[in-house]
């Protein structure tokens, strides 16, 4: 989650805060999230266990711009450890991680620092795709859930769960819904002492009555799996 600067006072954030709030009302806000999972944990005894013991969760916000995106791809089906250690090899070889950049990287010397040749493919193709006009991540910004994650997913290597986590992380939306992510199934099955780890139908199911604010439960499962000592290492 970036930091904001130290001479930023709370009155700015929090007229940037207002502001977001009335021109992009589905968009998560520190307060708005706050509000939300109040919201929830007065109507599900599991999620206000999570909010008495731990307090609300963190926003988490990202970026919404192209190493954003690069660092999701590279957390896609590792622990966010591993995501993140790749992701600082990247960053320690060029100034910033933009398309033009990692075009002029190529994938070869991608490979080189240690991503596998997929993720290093869908690194590259995702550069040209913005390069060449074919993904305007600010129209992105400008859609419907729905469409913003059709049109990401165009690009190989982006999925349901990577597109969800962007519009999550990215672009704050309260209601997407982070499909077959293994934390939130661990979460959920330790929190409501389930026999087993839930299937991602069961885990949708699940979600379906944390509707408009799936995201706001995504955060607080998280928040819970990440504060749990024996999670801790992840």
């Amino acid at each position: 989650m970036p930091a904001y600067s130290s001479v930023v006072s709370k009155t700015d954030l929090d007229l940037v805060e207002r502001q977001t709030l009335a021109t992009e009302p589905n968009r998560l806000t520190r307060a708005t999230l706050r509000e939300a999972a109040v919201r929830l944990a007065s109507d599900d005894p599991d999620l206000g266990l999570v909010l008495n013991r731990y307090g609300p969760p963190p926003l988490w916000a990202r970026p919404a711009r192209y190493d954003t995106l690069v660092r999701i791809i590279l957390e896609q089906q590792v622990s966010l450890a591993s995501g993140r250690s790749a992701f600082n090899r990247l960053t320690r070889c060029t100034d910033r991680i933009t398309p033009a950049h990692v075009l002029r990287l190529g994938s070869d010397r991608l490979r080189n620092l240690g991503l596998t040749r997929q993720k290093a493919r869908y690194i590259f193709e995702l550069a040209a795709a913005i390069s060449d006009g074919s993904i305007d991540l600010r129209r992105v910004s400008r859609m419907g859930d729905d469409e913003a994650q059709e049109t990401l997913m165009t690009v190989p290597g982006i999925g349901p769960w990577t597109a969800n986590i962007y519009l999550l992380m990215a672009l704050r939306r309260r209601d997407v819904w982070p499909r077959a992510d293994l934390a939130l199934r661990k979460a959920l099955q330790d929190l409501c002492q389930l026999p087993n780890s839930p299937s991602d139908k069961g885990l949708q199911k699940f979600a379906e009555k944390w509707r408009p604010y799936r995201a706001v439960a995504a955060r607080i499962l998280w928040h819970y799996y990440l504060s749990s000592p024996r999670n801790c290492r992840h």
